[in-house]
């Protein structure tokens, strides 16, 4: 079989990417592994999802269903319940073998969007020590058992971590009965966004522990017990200030992690500060061909920005074609986690570009300053920066010449 663009993943990303290649006039195939598409939305049965893109409050499903029923209007081929084996790039473009109920696939594309989204941190990576007892779930499995399986994986649980799923997870089994003792949070400030905390945690009288971190679990057949230290400003437990939880579930909400094992496989770099790939303004990664967005590219914090980069990409890939680019380093400086895209096509057709970035910290009045040298591009005054709450601009780099040095940093205003 052979298409214009592949599109690998069938989340929010995918969807969007696969729907605007498509309606850019390319042939266009959608592959996910999972027998329906929609990606982790289909588990998220609370509200808060497009605000930005729709203007209204709509359910995870809901919002998956827009495009699931666009993506059917539009006739386009997907192949479900399809695993990706391997992908290799020729002088023509990639061939991904994969595998599903009708054996083995070949699939043949001139460019390629990986929209594979992203997966949890587990228990190990996190260094918890003790037994294997069953009770320690990810936030997200303890959701797919809650929400899609109709089962209560608990009854009384500690929550490990303030990330979003876990803050709404804290909230979600409440209302279905379970006691949450409280969630626990390593950093010395939440996880989360703003409105969850409120909305999640202070509404339903459920603490909030920060400089907390679960060290050990305890039991055999099933979880009894988490070891719960206080830790310094290097996140190291601090010795004897443990106390033992009584609790029969441990929840992870400590990190995302994007899932980019094919994009590795293809030679594709990655940013060590965001896990995803390094990519420029119309989201073609370091392999010429191969397109990343959603949460495969970096964690979002909302869908609706997922979809955004997933049209961008799908866009971009429609109208492929190899060219030599000249490329300018955008690089995040002073105050900064990190900036997205990391090059920018001096190139391009359009300089106009959507920068995603975050806060190295919580800052209260500062500026945003992109400079190239001693000019400045961009720059944009915000009341609040924090971490967990990403930040879009859209910047005109015009002007810009391939092999420059950009520099993107934060000034803080003095109190």
């Amino acid at each position: 079989m052979r298409y214009d663009v592949a599109v690998i993943g069938g989340g929010p990303a995918g969807l969007a990417a696969a729907i605007k290649a498509h309606r850019e006039g390319a042939k266009t195939v959608l592959i996910e592994r999972e027998a329906r598409l929609g990606g982790i939305l289909k588990q998220c049965i609370h509200d808060g999802f497009g605000l930005v893109r729709f203007g209204k409050k709509l359910s995870g499903p809901e919002y998956a269903e827009i495009f699931i029923d666009e993506f059917k209007k539009e006739n386009i081929d997907a192949l479900t319940l399809t695993f990706v084996t391997s992908i290799k790039k020729t002088d023509d473009g990639f061939v991904i073998s994969a595998v599903n109920r009708n054996g083995a696939q070949t699939i043949e594309a001139r460019a390629l969007v990986l929209a594979t989204g992203c997966r949890e941190r587990t228990a190990k990576q996190v260094s918890i020590h003790g037994t294997r007892p069953a009770g320690v779930f990810t936030a997200g499995t303890a959701q797919y058992f809650t929400n899609l399986l109709g089962e209560m994986p608990v009854k009384k649980c500690v929550i490990l971590g303030s990330g979003d799923i876990g803050l709404i997870m804290a909230r979600r089994l409440t209302l279905e009965g379970a006691e949450v003792l409280g969630v626990y949070e390593a950093k010395p400030t939440p996880s989360g966004l703003t409105r969850n905390i409120h909305q999640c945690l202070n509404d339903y009288g459920i603490p909030l522990h920060l400089s907390h971190t679960v060290t050990r679990v305890f039991g055999t057949g099933r979880l009894t017990a988490v070891e719960i230290p206080q830790v310094d400003d290097k996140m190291k437990p601090i010795k004897g200030t443990e106390q033992i939880v009584e609790c029969d579930g441990l929840i992870l909400s400590v990190g995302l992690i994007p899932e980019n094992e094919q994009a590795e496989s293809l030679g594709v770099k990655l940013d060590p500060r965001t896990k995803g790939p390094v990519c420029d303004g119309s989201l073609m990664t370091s392999v010429d061909g191969v397109f990343s967005c959603g949460n495969a590219l970096h964690v979002n914090d909302l869908v609706d920005y997922v979809s955004e980069s997933g049209e961008l990409a799908g866009f971009s890939a429609a109208h492929y074609s190899p060219k030599k680019r000249e490329t300018a380093f955008l690089n995040a400086g002073k105050n900064m986690l990190y900036i997205v895209p990391q090059l920018i096509d001096a190139a391009a057709d359009c300089h106009e570009t959507t920068v995603y970035f975050r806060s190295s910290g919580e800052f209260g009045k500062s500026k945003l300053v992109i400079k190239c040298g001693d000019r400045v591009i961009a720059e944009k005054k915000y009341q609040f920066l924090r971490p967990p709450e990403m930040e879009r601009l859209t910047v005109d780099f015009g002007g810009v010449s391939g092999g420059e040095e950009i520099t993107a940093e934060i000034e803080v205003e003095e109190k």
